[in-house]
């Protein structure tokens, strides 16, 4: 098995998003909280990194609505402030 650059990224990417969760399922953050819109955002786009070179459509679909449901959350979050 080779691994490339783009895995990495996508790993990062997953990471980041496990994280996000790890942190609210411990309460460590809030669903409505700028910071877990913006790692889910973060990690969903460098999943999509990945995605580009070893494409799955289902992987791609799921991440593409991670993404947008991320940016409506970082959009709501600052026009609360």
């Amino acid at each position: 098995m080779n691994y490339y650059w783009h895995d990495l990224v996508g790993n990062l990417g997953v990471t980041m998003i496990v994280l996000a969760y790890l942190g609210l399922q411990i309460g460590r953050l809030d669903s409505r909280s700028l910071t877990y819109s913006l790692a889910n955002g973060a990690g969903a786009a460098l999943i999509l990194v990945s995605l580009y070179f070893n494409f799955n459509l289902s992987s791609f679909l799921i991440e593409i609505v991670w993404l947008i449901v991320s940016i409506v959350g970082i959009v709501l979050n600052l026009r609360r402030r």
